[in-house]
C-alpha cells in the first residue's frame, strides 16, 4: 500500500502547504523510498536548492539525511528531529496506516535553535565555493526546538486525521 492509495494526492499537497505556512520549512510528503511524491518544492532559503542541483548534495546530504532520520522515525514510530550534513534542521514524522509504514512527511532546510550551515562541509561534498555557501546561507531562520517539538506534534495529529479519513471513506465504501 503506498501513500497515493490511502488519500490523492491532493491531500498530501494540502498537509505540505500547512507545514510550511506554519513554519517556512520545505515541507515534503515522501514514499518509503525516500522520493517527494510533490515535485513542487517551496524553498525556504537560498542555499537548499543549490545543494540539490548538485549531484552529490542531493545524494550526500540531502538523501542520505533523509533516509537515515526516516529509519529512525520508521523504527520509533514517532518524530524525529535532527540537523542534515549541512547543518540545517530535519523533521520527519512517520506515516503508518494500521501497522505498515507507508512513508513520511515533514521538512527541512531553516537553522536549529543557534545552529549555522556548515560551509566547509558543504563546499567539499558539492564543490560549490565555500564564501558562495556562506553567502546563500545568510538570513536563514532559525526556530527553536521548542517550535519544531509543536510542529512535528501537529504535523503527527494531522496524519492520523488524514489517515482516519481516508481509510474510514475507503472502508465504507468496500465493506
Amino acid at each position: 500500500m503506498g501513500l497515493l492509495d490511502v488519500c490523492p494526492l491532493e491531500t498530501w499537497v494540502s498537509l505540505e502547504n500547512d507545514i510550511y505556512e506554519r513554519s517556512g520549512l520545505n515541507a515534503s510528503v515522501y514514499d518509503t523510498a525516500g522520493i517527494r511524491i510533490n515535485a513542487h518544492p517551496r524553498w525556504p532559503n537560498r542555499l537548499c536548492p543549490e545543494i540539490k542541483a548538485t549531484p552529490k548534495g542531493q545524494s550526500f546530504i540531502c538523501a542520505t539525511a533523509h533516509m537515515n532520520i526516516a529509519i529512525m522515525a520508521k523504527e520509533s514510530r514517532a518524530p524525529v528531529i535532527e540537523e542534515c550534513d549541512a547543518g540545517m534542521l530535519k523533521l520527519v514524522v512517520p506515516i503508518f496506516v494500521e501497522d505498515e509504514y507507508i512513508g513520511s512527511a515533514g521538512g527541512c532546510g531553516l537553522l536549529l535553535d543557534q545552529g549555522e550551515v556548515d560551509s566547509f562541509l558543504v563546499n567539499k561534498i558539492t564543490e560549490i565555493d565555500e564564501a558562495r555557501v556562506e553567502s546563500l546561507a545568510q538570513g536563514i531562520p532559525a526556530l527553536t526546538l521548542r517550535k519544531v517539538q509543536d510542529l512535528a506534534q501537529f504535523i503527527q495529529r494531522r496524519i492520523e486525521a488524514i489517515v482516519h479519513d481516508c481509510t474510514a471513506g475507503k472502508k465504507e465504501a468496500h465493506p
